[in-house]
């Protein structure tokens, strides 16, 4: 019996849900209210256009004379020019980011000494490709107006000189404890500073914890997260480990794994990934194999793991849908000694000590695993902060630091850390802004931007890297490490501090000349090391306790865009979509297509969710395929109720009430009762706009096929004609274009494509688009220029029955596209557009004219594959959109806008350009040496984000371009067109995804 793969978008689309068919053909739906309005009309969700138009405070002829209504911009010339800047040309500076165990070597653009654009630092061994989209969206950070100005002393505004002298007094009054809580810190001369701080004590401690904890990874590893390195396994096993999103350093290996996954004929092997988890993660949708478990199954799994890779025991009582997947896994792992490598999310020390077990019977030390060569951007101490919060409530602790820590608002025993603090007598926050902690403290010295700051990083041993500031502070504020220094009497700056500490790895050379290529490089790679690392972990031993039959199991995990609560009030991130649920602007119940029918639940009720412990939250539900059945999942970093937050002030739900604490460590899940409200609450979830209609948009196939056959694994569509079969592209009524110097061009393979996002941030950056908002989201006006399409898909017998589930949204593959403007040859967009506003330009760049664009959107209903946008509102200066796209609508935030890229104005249509001003750049480059751009000097702002090189855009004409040899290479095997049977012939080119199943 044949087999067929369907795709869809969301369970909607997959049942063809009433509500989806009425508007699946309906190019502009019945608009939902934008703002809140006493307007009848508008909130009813049934207002006719012409009644839009006049309640937004829009004409006809404002509309059609949209595009006259451009920016005023004034210019200011320079009284005295700074030597370093030249107008209009950029400087780069190499710099670190590093946050919430997420570390990028990184190039950050300035333009007249504004850091506007980050990009990956290709000198660096660990991420010289691609960047986090929370790196890529940090530059905006500096540009927060919400960020304290001055120190604060009892929440008011204070001199330093007033709050330094009232904290070195207090400090030399402190009976008990002194106590510095941060999160991990990989910078070896902040470590060395905060212990010499705490010398000055009789008692001191340095408490380390992170929201989302790896101490029970620490504890089974000697306190070291291991060397894992991806690239050198054939095999791989993850059990809720989401190591391509958010699990201890996804940038990096996102690039490791990535090189056992690039296919050719000449090269047809790719590594195998099994994947067990709970919630669809990022990393299961890459998976070849993916088993949703539940939580209190995932010992089990890995039980089975062990016993069957060392010969030891039974199987054990292993879930029924998971048997098949592990007893082909061990076979594998067996079979792959030295090449195969087994990793957990769990924060079980247990469940960690016998995957490190596993791990060596493979031989994966010295192998998959570098024992040399550990991670240090997770360092957290479950028991540490717990014994520390009893000790705060005893009063045996005089005085606290808080250095990028909030836990106040991300631990499960908050309570207990607020009664522990009204014990302490001195409370020191560096928060940037009045944080939930902050609210609590006696003193807040904010800490600059890292874009502001000086520092040192060892993230990987024998790895460092330097963070340098790239503009000078904004505010009053004044980096921590040189309120320690002053508080502890010592008159030297933090930069000198670093310059010192580094001398004793620069040998006997010039001490300048090295620091300089140090600075100028931002990395030093030689294998020194400056970081020590000393956490007294216990001994392993498990901790999970089993869970009552019947119960719904919960589990709150890190989203890929927010993290655990440190970029709750970058809007770039909140408009990122999820890649699974591609949901953006908050958080929800993610609940199983099941569990969602026996509790009579849709999508968009408003559930409460109560711990054991009788807390409660209330979030909307989301039906998620592939959840685990009898589970649900939460995302933390949500539920901030704080001013100096308006971004995120409301939003969603604060999940660490849902955190276990067992035995002195947090355990991210636990049972909990979910009761139906009857609230509703729309979820603001894109892409689920537009139906495929069962066209032929993304392509994969086996591994197996690809080896028997490369030429067999795409399908290609073919036009009957007298002579045959033939291509559409031969059939045509166009008169073809020709090109003579230049034939811009870029190819996606879908092999590659991890789906993580930070090529739709890049671009959102580059080209300063409009963040719009959640209403705006719900009224599907999204101004993405480029999305990561996200289909399920399952297959079929030829009677529609799957072949493993019951169900297709039971757990369904995942694939992921991005798709931009095609740049078509035979544009549909431009045959339409009365004003040529859409044209072609000689080089293959599908063009727009901004100034000539009327808005009357033909382009856009014209357009096959919906890629371009229209501006509804003059998102700039527009009091309607203050909060969320604030980068818009304050001096301060304009300062990050790329002033190579015009602001587009209401009422015009725009879409992705190539980024045509970095095209134009590189040529000019070339024109001033008389030459031609060379290949990778015109690189788009999602190529270059890209950390996994799915992207790669070039000159087709060019035959040494690495675009012209892709596509000379796999043309007629896995290059293939969108829609190809529309003739629109793009200029952007698929390579067919293959699968490793087992």
């Amino acid at each position: 019996m044949q087999n067929r793969i369907k795709y869809w978008r969301g369970i909607e689309e997959l049942e063809n849900t009433p509500e989806f068919a009425k508007h699946a053909h309906n190019e502009f739906p019945e608009f939902l209210p934008v703002r809140e309005t006493s307007d009848e009309s508008a909130s009813n969700g049934k207002t006719k256009r012409r009644d839009f138009l006049k309640l937004m405070g829009f004409s006809l002829a404002a509309v059609s004379l949209a595009s006259c209504e451009a920016p005023v911009r004034k210019a200011i010339p320079y009284l005295n020019k700074p030597v370093d800047v030249e107008p209009g040309v950029a400087n780069w500076y190499a710099t670190t980011y590093y946050q919430s165990g997420i570390f990028n070597s990184i190039l950050v653009k300035t333009r007249e000494g504004r850091p506007i654009k980050v990009e990956p630092n290709p000198s660096s061994s660990l991420t010289p490709l691609g960047t986090h989209p929370r790196a890529q969206a940090s530059v905006l950070g500096v540009y927060d107006n919400n960020r304290l100005r001055t120190p604060l002393s009892k929440g008011k505004v204070a001199e330093w000189a007033q709050v330094d002298q009232e904290i070195v007094s207090r400090l030399g009054g402190t009976t008990g404890k002194v106590a510095f809580v941060s999160s991990t810190i990989i910078s070896p001369s902040t470590k060395q500073l905060i212990n010499e701080f705490g010398a000055r004590f009789g008692n001191f401690e340095h408490v380390t914890y992170d929201a989302n904890s790896a101490s029970g990874l620490l504890s089974a590893n000697g306190g070291l997260v291991p060397g894992y390195d991806f690239s050198k396994a054939q095999v791989v096993v993850s059990i809720n480990a989401d190591f391509l999103g958010t699990w201890v350093a996804p940038t990096v290996f996102a690039k490791q794994y990535i090189q056992n996954r690039k296919v050719t004929a000449q090269n047809p092997n790719m590594s195998r990934h099994y994947q067990f988890e709970t919630h669809y993660s990022m990393t299961g949708a890459n998976a070849d194999v993916r088993v949703p478990i539940k939580p209190s199954e995932e010992a089990a799994v890995v039980t089975a793991l062990y016993n069957g890779i060392t010969g030891q025991g039974s199987a054990g009582n292993v879930p029924a849908a998971a048997t098949k997947a592990l007893a082909a896994a061990i076979k594998e792992l067996k079979a792959n000694q030295g090449k195969a490598l087994v990793v957990s999310g769990s924060n079980d020390p247990g469940t960690q000590a016998m995957v490190a077990a596993i791990n060596n019977s493979l031989g994966a030390t010295g192998a998959t695993i570098d024992a040399d060569k550990p991670y240090y951007v997770k360092q957290g101490n479950d028991a540490a902060m717990i014994r520390l919060i009893e000790e705060m409530n005893a009063g045996t602790v005089g005085a606290v630091f808080f250095y990028k820590s909030n836990p106040v608002y991300d631990h499960p025993l908050s309570d207990r850390v607020v009664s522990g603090l009204k014990k302490v007598p001195l409370k020191v926050s560096f928060s940037e802004r009045v944080e939930e902690t902050a609210l609590l403290a006696d003193f807040v010295t904010p800490d600059h931007h890292y874009l502001e700051s000086w520092n040192d990083n060892e993230p990987r041993r024998g790895s460092l890297s330097l963070t340098q500031p790239t503009i000078s502070p904004i505010f009053l504020t004044r980096q921590m490490q040189d309120s320690l220094l002053t508080w502890s009497g010592n008159k030297t700056t933090y930069y000198d501090y670093i310059r010192e500490n580094w001398r004793k790895i620069a040998g006997s050379g010039d001490f300048n000349m090295f620091w300089e290529q140090a600075v100028h490089n931002g990395v030093l790679e030689t294998g020194v090391t400056l970081l020590t690392v000393n956490n007294n972990f216990t001994a392993a031993s498990p901790v999970a306790k089993p869970v009552k039959g019947g119960a719904i199991e919960a589990v709150v995990y890190e989203k890929v865009g927010i993290g655990t609560d440190e970029h709750g009030n970058n809007p770039w991130l909140h408009e990122m979509p999820d890649p699974i649920s591609k949901v953006s602007w908050g958080n929800y119940v993610a609940m199983p297509q099941r569990m969602a029918e026996e509790m009579e639940l849709v999508q968009g009720d408003v559930v409460k969710v109560t711990t054991a412990g009788g807390k409660n939250i209330e979030l909307p539900i989301l039906v998620q395929p592939g959840q685990a059945d009898g589970t649900v999942a939460v995302a933390m970093g949500y539920g901030r109720k704080l001013e100096s937050m308006p971004v995120a002030e409301g939003m969603g739900a604060s999940a660490y009430p849902i955190i276990s604490v067992v035995d002195n460590v947090l355990l991210y899940t636990g049972p909990v009762t979910i009761e139906k409200t009857g609230a509703v609450s729309p979820i603001a979830q894109t892409q689920t706009h537009h139906t495929i209609m069962d066209r032929l948009v993304v392509q994969e196939n086996t591994l197996a096929q690809y080896k028997e056959n490369p030429k067999e694994v795409t399908e290609y569509i073919r036009i009957a004609t007298k002579e045959g079969p033939t291509k559409p592209a031969t059939i045509s009524l166009w008169e073809d274009y020709e090109y003579k110097n230049h034939h811009w061009g870029m190819v996606i393979d879908l092999n590659s494509c991890i789906g993580c996002n930070a090529c739709t941030v890049s671009c959102h950056i580059e080209n300063n688009v409009p963040v719009v908002g959640k209403a705006e989201v719900l009224n599907r006006r999204d101004m993405h220029w480029l999305r990561i399409d996200r289909y399920y898909s399952a297959v079929e017998n030829e009677d529609g029955g799957p072949a493993d589930f019951e169900r297709p949204a039971d757990n369904p593959s995942v694939i992921f596209q991005p798709m931009l403007c095609q740049h078509c040859n035979h544009a549909p967009c431009e045959t339409v557009c009365p004003v040529a506003a859409t044209m072609h330009s000689s080089e293959g760049i599908n063009q727009m004219v901004y100034n000539r664009c009327v808005g009357t959107r033909y382009c856009a209903n014209n357009c096959p594959y919906k890629v371009r946008r229209f501006n509804w509102f003059a998102y700039f200066n527009n009091d309607k959109f203050a909060n969320e796209n604030y980068m818009m609508n304050s001096d301060l935030g304009k300062m990050v806008l790329n002033p190579d890229v015009t602001v587009r104005a209401r009422g015009v249509m725009e879409k992705c350009s190539f980024c045509v001003q970095r095209v134009q750049l590189a040529k000019l480059e070339a024109k001033r040496e008389n030459r031609r751009p060379r290949d990778g000097e015109a690189v788009t702002a999602c190529a270059q984000s890209c950390p996994t090189e799915a992207i790669v855009f070039g000159d087709m004409l060019d035959p040494e371009s690495r675009v012209s040899q892709i596509l000379a290479r796999e043309q007629g095997e896995r290059a293939f067109h969108v829609l190809e049977e529309l003739n629109t012939q793009p200029n952007v080119t698929y390579l067919t995804k293959i699968r490793n199943l087992a």
